[in-house]
């Protein structure tokens, strides 16, 4: 019998489904809301099971999955093999996804707070009917607005799904009027996408998940890939595993399950690989080993700021340096090398702690034209004091060595969460930007965003200047500065920095108390503690949605099951409070809801025109009007009129992303058939994953050795020099201990959705202190005493152990941020890179005693 390997992995998801349909699997559909231990014994004896394609609802990686349904329960969700990004794999997280539905805890009714006294005590809220909390939501919400918009705020999330994200931004942007809207991933992603706009003009990795699979050196920058992106992991893995002489190298703070992949690691003291980027760009132009062909055909080089501080109190974004952050001035070649000189094989290894072998060894990597490599980085890179600076870094150092634009080669940015690139990236949920790239300060943007959303000239001008990024928000709603909060999928009071700021403990910062706090919800969280207002949403395949993950794949999950209890759709949430919000508001002559919101929605029925699939594909179609190829000549000419290329993501129809189970932008045409685009700027054939676009604009004169960086002045990628400086806080006798925070495989974020799955918690039960066995004999502690670790701004107690799952050296202890009972973020500082406005969890300076 030949059996592809595809073919076998879908069979076993159907026989495995008929099985849990049968009994023996079927715990996994729940019974704490009634259902049977033999839920669809008789579907599975029929063959009345149906299987759906969708998308995990965890991380980043995007892995597809296949959902089998019987009986109106998820029973069974396996990998989908047709999913491009995980090949039929799933981790254990993806394993269990069926089960998250089906948490006892689930939220199931709106809820209402009546007395703010009782906020952060756990109790206080009461059930309610839904015209009651939409009434008394949208009645706040326009209070406040009408008052001062000023003082609302919304914080997404990248979990959201695409057009949910849209929706908001254009409700919020174009509806209210207001910038002050955030998603959470401006604490996981941003500084990649400040890095990716500097460099190349457009925001996300060029290459792709292939490249994994071409690679010759895999290099991780502070990274837990095992962990973090466990399905990516894998085929690194796997390609070691097919080329013996294949080489992966782990740059990091501490050693973690990444690091037992690994031929080589190199640990570095924190905050010092921006001086090891620099060190082998030194030594690759002095040593005549860079690629001169590369560099004289596509770069161009500039100095940035340097000495730009360390923003924690209020005032720094509008001072004298916070406000020249983001300038560059252009340079040399020559002066950019010259700057370089300083970082030498012996200032950069005192300075890092990597020994000056291994330094070398990095730089012959680097230096070797044959060796494709591929850098891959996340939160170590991302979550720093200079996150900005170190993207850019990494992107230098590629083009320098010209180690870009051919399979293998590409510096990737892995990104957290499941839509953070789709969702808060690509459609405009961030206070600075509008869909497709698109930002608020430019006065062109802001023409083309009213030409597709069909409203006046000059209407958008209300918006020009970006609102509150994230810190902001909450530092302003800590001083009483906010009057409204709406939150969706985030849980803000276990995941922000600083908590003992923003919760109000250190008796100073109370603002939480007087704002009205709506949260959209699927479990109990700290946050929903807070809230005034708890809406409980549909979660994952209870509706139809999209992600966008690391490596630009769109993707759909189909709608498996209706929502439990009275959960609903957050678009169904969104128009019901808009609707009230904007009733007898006009844009123009035009009553202002049906305008901006009346192709999906029925004002009298109170309902959606159609159905799931049928709103998703009316919203896709009008966000795929941002990048469609009818509006090219309006795009040319303000591309010409002001030098500049503006987003064209190229999207396929919507039902495209179902029928190829998900596909990387830019999508193209061709003959008939939509594909994807694999490698960005490197000129080839369609059919196998390269760019068009450079050879549309500029025609082949326009191409250098097969590559147009289409996006930036001139085709070049600007390389700016970034130096070395410290961090914010560093170690001394009172905080004498780094504190670093991540993720462990097991859990998502906050646990809020993983603690509600029997078998992940049981794995992984508590949140311990990994500490250095040395250190803990110097403190005179023992593996699993209690501890308090202080900062200069909080403090929490928490168990320490010298068995974790990660080896810290001697000075840094590490603790995941998933266990609400360990909150850890009452001690994190909230200092951020002042480009990018993300805060550094890896660097807080704490002290460690006995509790």
């Amino acid at each position: 019998m030949d059996l592809s390997r595809r073919a076998f992995v879908k069979s076993s998801a159907v026989a495995a489904a008929m099985m849990a349909a049968g009994g023996s699997l079927a715990a996994m559909a729940g019974c704490s809301n009634g259902g049977s231990t033999d839920a669809g014994g008789d579907s599975a004896a029929t063959g009345n099971i149906e299987v759906k394609s969708a998308v995990c609802r965890y991380c980043g990686c995007g892995c597809g999955v296949l959902v089998s349904v019987a009986d109106g329960k998820v029973i069974q969700v396996a990998g989908d093999p047709d999913c491009q990004s995980n090949l039929g794999l799933n981790c254990i997280k993806g394993y269990y996804l069926g089960s998250l539905l089906y948490g006892e805890n689930r939220l199931t009714k709106p809820m209402i707070r009546d007395d703010a006294g009782t906020k952060g005590t756990g109790e206080g809220l009461r059930e309610a009917e839904w015209d009651e909390v939409l009434d008394l939501v949208a009645s706040k919400l326009k209070e406040t607005w009408k008052n001062d918009k000023s003082r609302l705020a919304f914080w997404g999330s990248g979990q959201q799904p695409i057009t949910e994200g849209y929706l908001q931004s254009k409700f919020w942007k174009a509806g209210l009027l207001s910038n002050n809207i955030d998603p959470n991933a401006r604490m996981c992603m941003a500084s990649a996408v400040v890095g990716f706009m500097n460099v190349f003009g457009t925001d996300e990795p060029a290459g792709c998940y292939s490249d994994i699979d071409n690679a010759d050196v895999f290099i991780t920058w502070g990274a837990n890939m095992a962990e973090a992106h466990p399905m990516l992991f894998s085929r690194v893995s796997a390609r070691k595993l097919a080329d013996e002489n294949v080489k992966h190298i782990d740059i990091t703070t501490l050693k973690t399950r990444t690091s037992t992949d690994a031929e080589h690691v190199l640990l570095f003291r924190p905050g010092t690989d921006l001086a090891i980027t620099n060190c082998i760009m030194n030594y690759l132009i002095k040593n005549d080993t860079y690629d001169k062909q590369f560099v004289a055909d596509h770069l161009q080089f500039k100095m940035g700021t340097e000495n730009i501080g360390y923003p924690y109190e209020d005032g720094y974004d509008k001072s004298d340096i916070g406000s020249k952050v983001d300038e560059t001035t252009p340079c040399t070649f020559e002066e950019f090398a010259a700057r370089l000189e300083d970082y030498t094989l012996e200032y950069t290894s005192n300075l890092s702690g990597v020994s000056q072998e291994d330094l070398q060894m990095l730089i012959d990597v680097f230096s070797d034209p044959e060796l494709r490599v591929m850098s891959l980085w996340t939160m170590g890179v991302n979550q720093h004091h200079r996150g900005t600076w170190m993207n850019h870094n990494l992107h230098n150092l590629h083009l320098i060595s010209g180690k870009y634009g051919k399979p293998g080669c590409t510096a990737f940015s892995l990104t957290g969460q499941p839509s953070a690139c789709g969702t808060a990236r690509e459609v405009g949920t961030f206070c600075h930007r509008l869909p497709a790239d698109l930002v608020v300060k430019n006065p062109v943007h802001r023409r083309y965003t009213e030409a597709v959303w069909d409203l006046p000239e000059g209407y958008l001008d209300a918006i020009e200047t970006p609102g509150f990024h994230t810190i902001k928000m909450f530092r302003e709603m800590s001083k009483g500065n906010i009057d409204f909060l709406w939150s969706a999928h985030n849980n803000w009071a276990q995941s922000l920095p600083n908590l003992t700021r923003f919760l109000g403990m250190d008796g100073e910062h109370e603002g939480i108390f007087d704002t009205f706090i709506v949260v959209n919800e699927v479990y109990p969280t700290i946050t929903c503690d807070y809230a005034d207002v708890v809406l409980p949403a549909a979660l994952w395949v209870e509706r139809e949605g999209q992600f966008g993950n690391a490596e630009r794949r769109t993707s759909v999950f189909q709608k498996c099951v209706e929502p439990m209890g009275e959960a609903k759709w957050d678009v169904w949430i969104m128009m019901q409070i808009a609707q009230r919000v904007l009733e007898g508001e006009k844009i123009g002559d035009a009553d202002a809801f049906d305008h901006l919101f009346g192709f999906i929605w029925d004002k009298e029925a109170g309902d959606f025109i159609g159905d799931d699939r049928e709103t998703n594909r009316a919203i896709w179609e009008e966000y795929r009007i941002f990048s469609n190829p009818e509006m090219k000549d309006t795009v040319a000419a303000i591309n010409t009129e002001n030098n500049m290329h503006m987003e064209a993501k190229q999207l396929a129809p919507y039902d495209e992303y179902i029928e190829q189970h998900g596909l990387t932008w830019p999508v193209r045409e061709v003959d008939g058939k939509w594909l994807p685009t694999k490698w960005r700027f490197t000129y080839g054939d369609q059919a196998e994953g390269y760019d068009q676009i450079g050879i549309e604009m500029y025609g082949q004169q326009g191409l250098a050795n097969d590559m147009s960086f289409y996006k930036t002045p001139d085709q070049k990628p600007s390389v700016v020099f970034r130096p070395y400086e410290p961090p914010a806080e560093e170690p001394d006798a009172d905080f004498p201990f780094w504190f670093c925070t991540g993720r462990l495989l097991e859990h998502w974020h906050t646990g809020s959705m993983t603690r509600n799955v029997a078998e992940l918690d049981r794995a992984l039960p508590e949140a311990l202190l990994n500490m250095n066995p040395a250190d803990m004999e110097k403190l005179g502690l023992k593996d699993r005493d209690r501890v308090r670790v202080t900062s200069r701004h909080g403090s929490f107690e928490i168990t320490v152990s010298n068995a974790g799952r990660t080896e810290p050296p001697e000075g840094l202890v590490f603790a995941p941020f998933f266990a609400r009972e360990t909150l850890i973020n009452l001690a994190v500082h909230d200092y951020y890179c002042p480009l990018s406005k993300e805060t550094d969890y890896k660097k807080t300076c704490v002290q460690i005693e006995k509790a």
